[in-house]
């Protein structure tokens, strides 16, 4: 743990503030992705000059050309704010030199050994160093693990000769997307918020109270960073949790989802969690990680995280047996079947595939010689590991006809699921999602 010891009080903590609160400060955020895009605009939209900085020269003609790629900022959005000059886009890091605060919201993968990866944020805080003035604020966004900021990124700028909380000032603020939540967005959704030092934390909450509803702040960027891996790690667990009771009820010959709607009814002491084909996206799959491999570093094993990440990891080949069961139902064996993926996306109402259980699925059913096929409206396109490309196939009749299997892998609102089951010879559902249809409920099988 790195003690970074709290430097004298200078006015420029007071003066950045002021400029912050003014709303005459220019924000330069650092990823132009599905959190660095949303924030960009909430804080032009406040009236913030914002640049937004990206390596992807796609990504930044499309923001020039007022284009949102993001599904939950609209297009008028961008353009609007694009046209009133608030939101600027660059490959050009020489914009930091006259920035007042630099965000960072790149991507923070896990390599194939499940390390980290932060070579994304090295070369973001490299790029900041090379431009570090008195008078900037520096945040971090993107997740990793407790002790980060203060363990790479501080020592990178104090290098330039520059003193955090009294020339510059740094802090973490986890991000707390939920792609296709209509509920929550960047706004409305409570803000965490860690400083290096008190005027660092003071600074920050100055930047984030001009676009954020509700700041939080806590002692420290390693509180913060804690946080966010708290938030994933719950609902891995608990995923797990589910998941392995959705195990033992098929060994026991009950629905899991029955007794999940009836363990619901409690009004105290219970949260509903649900099974499914395994676990997506870039947080839940990847976040615990961070925390199980820093705790490595210390002696310590996460056992829950380790577990959790098993049983989820293990739900695509319980599909896969699934899947055989149904087909064998039907005197076929998987070599040569044709099967439906409906859904390839890692949750519902999203185009988004990352880490998505789809995936997985699509490969073990090919690797035993099934026709795969897919339907999903969000992803027309996807890229298997080992190069291969699938496109979307019309969700129509002709196409459940000549399924053997249908699977519904990822429970898009927009499916009909009557027609569905109307309409295919056999249905694997792995989301509940045909609870409601009534009509042809022999041919389904779940979870």
């Amino acid at each position: 743990m790195v003690e970074t010891p709290a430097p004298p009080e200078s006015g420029e903590a007071e003066r950045l503030a002021a400029r912050l609160r003014s709303g005459q400060a220019t924000v330069a955020v650092i990823g132009l992705g599905y959190v660095g895009l949303p924030l960009a605009c909430e804080f032009a939209g406040a009236g913030l000059a914002v640049h937004g900085i990206d390596t992807d020269e796609g990504r930044v003609r499309r923001v020039r050309d007022g284009e949102s790629y993001v599904q939950d900022v609209p297009g008028e959005t961008v353009r609007r704010l694009t046209r009133d000059g608030k939101l600027r886009s660059s490959t050009d890091f020489s914009v930091l030199s006259r920035a007042d605060a630099a965000v960072i919201c790149v991507p923070t993968p896990l390599r194939k050994t499940r390390d980290p990866d932060i070579s994304c944020i090295v070369s973001a805080v490299d790029q900041i160093a090379r431009h570090l003035h008195p008078g900037l604020l520096v945040v971090l966004e993107s997740t990793t693990y407790p002790g980060t900021t203060e363990e790479v990124i501080l020592p990178k700028l104090e290098s330039t000769g520059l003193k955090v909380g009294r020339d510059f000032f740094l802090a973490f603020s986890p991000e707390r997307m939920d792609p296709g939540n209509a509920r929550f967005n960047t706004r409305n959704t409570p803000k965490i918020l860690g400083g290096v030092t008190p005027a660092c934390g003071r600074v920050a909450r100055a930047l984030y109270e001009q676009a954020i509803d509700r700041v939080i702040p806590v002692s420290s960027t390693r509180a913060a960073e804690m946080v966010k891996l708290l938030e994933n790690t719950f609902r891995s667990v608990n995923i797990g949790l589910v998941n392995e009771v959705a195990l033992m009820c098929d060994r026991l010959g009950l629905d899991v989802w029955e007794i999940i709607d009836a363990a619901a009814t409690k009004p105290f002491g219970f949260m509903a969690f649900y099974p499914g084909p395994g676990l997506g996206g870039h947080c839940i799959p990847i976040d615990p990680h961070y925390l199980s491999w820093k705790l490595k570093t210390l002696n310590y094993y996460a056992k829950f995280i380790e577990l959790a990440s098993e049983i989820n990891g293990n739900m695509p080949h319980y599909v896969v047996g699934k899947a055989v069961d149904a087909l064998n139902e039907q005197e076929k064996s998987v070599r040569g079947a044709r099967i439906l993926i409906l859904g390839v996306a890692y949750k519902k109402d999203v185009g988004d595939v990352r880490e998505s259980p789809a995936m997985d699925v699509i490969k073990l059913l090919a690797d035993r010689g099934a026709d795969i096929r897919y339907s999903d409206p969000y992803a027309p396109e996807i890229v298997m590991d080992e190069g291969a490309r699938h496109r979307s196939t019309p969700l129509d009749e002709k196409a459940l006809r000549e399924a053997d299997l249908v699977i519904i892998v990822t429970d898009h609102s927009c499916y009909d699921y009557d027609f569905i089951v109307r309409h295919a010879r056999s249905v694997l559902d792995t989301r509940n999602a045909t609870r409601a249809v009534r009509s042809g409920r022999e041919k389904i099988r779940r979870l």
